[in-house]
């Protein structure tokens, strides 16, 4: 019996739907052992890895090292395996099996251990840059590109949905920031249907999701859990800003900010100020996701201290930048 990670079924055992998946885990395990024919590469007592919505398992294939991922069947988890399928282990993980019925995917081995969430930030801006290059393919005749939403659409959507959910929760902010971020919505969405300048987005390129690969004959760092889309590329640039604050000048840390956005937009060949505009609006909505959430205070201060700072104007009350806490932690 595999051990299932205690925070993956904390997550997972708030609801009858998730119950059913974690009770489904261990049948759907050894189907994919069998249909694969994987052994568990896993110490007695070791437990497998896991990210916020799938269970990763270590496993042999005729001895060759892989990783046996079973996700919680959501819209992104479906669409995975066909951009990991486009970038032919590219820029990331790579792609060995798929089974689109039990959400299990077969990927190469990546060193759990090391990832660039403790990269120096120079080497961390040059990584996620030449990630960034190789991840930004173009569409073509492939019949994967189909199951992807655009980014664009997106934007529509939290244009109609962002103004009643800020009522909803009793306007958690200012007018102003809402504003911003619906802006960007309006300008930056029908820029995007006219441009032509749609590539595959790696919508979660943060830090946490960029491991160091294993063997000589692959590239340092790749990419894991893309939640893809199509669009522009600059709506891949904000994950990598509401994570690792602490790292930010003390002297002026929103400032700081600022030139992280335009750092690492320019280090992937994008440009900085749509890469700001795109940041605005995803952390608005964030903020939006985390004020209707009860325990996700730490989530709000976080999204709403980025998103302000971003357009220039620091919200007062929320806590100082080193204070702010990491995704999914409480305030300090």
């Amino acid at each position: 019996m595999i051990p299932i990670p205690g925070d993956l079924h904390a997550r997972y055992n708030r609801d009858s739907a998730g119950r059913d998946w974690l009770a489904s885990l261990p049948g759907l395990i050894r189907e994919a052992l069998d249909r694969w024919q994987l052994s568990v590469d896993l110490l007695p007592g070791e437990e497998p890895w896991n990210g916020h919505g799938a269970l990763v398992v270590p496993v042999l294939q005729h001895g060759r090292q892989a990783a046996l991922k079973i996700a919680y069947p959501h819209e992104e988890a479906l669409v995975e395996r066909h951009a990991l399928a486009l970038w032919g282990g590219r820029g990331a993980v790579r792609l060995l099996a798929a089974d689109a019925a039990s959400c299990s995917m077969l990927l190469e081995r990546l060193d759990a251990s090391r990832w660039l969430q403790d990269a120096p930030m120079d080497e961390a801006r040059q990584v996620w840059g030449e990630i960034m290059r190789e991840l930004s393919i173009a569409p073509d005749d492939r019949p994967e590109w189909r199951g992807f939403d655009h980014i664009a659409a997106t934007a529509e959507r939290w244009s109609d949905e962002m103004p009643s959910e800020w009522e909803r929760q009793d306007r958690p902010f200012p007018r102003w920031l809402l504003e911003a971020a619906l802006e960007v919505c309006q300008t930056r969405g029908a820029v995007g249907r006219r441009s032509g300048r749609d590539v595959l987005v790696h919508t979660d390129l943060h830090f946490m999701n960029i491991l160091a690969a294993l063997g000589a004959d692959r590239r340092n760092y790749l990419a894991i859990d893309p939640q893809p889309q199509i669009g522009e590329a600059e709506f891949a640039v904000a994950p990598v800003l509401w994570n690792r604050i602490k790292d930010l000048s003390d002297r002026d840390p929103a400032a700081a900010l600022r030139e992280r956005c335009r750092d690492f937009s320019l280090a992937a060949g994008l440009d900085p100020e749509v890469a700001r505009q795109w940041s605005i609006a995803r952390e608005v909505n964030n903020a939006l996701w985390s004020a209707g959430k009860r325990g996700h205070e730490g989530d709000l201060a976080r999204s709403l201290w980025v998103a302000s700072s971003l357009a220039g104007r620091t919200l007062e009350g929320l806590p100082t930048a080193k204070d702010l806490p990491e995704p999914g932690d409480a305030v300090s």
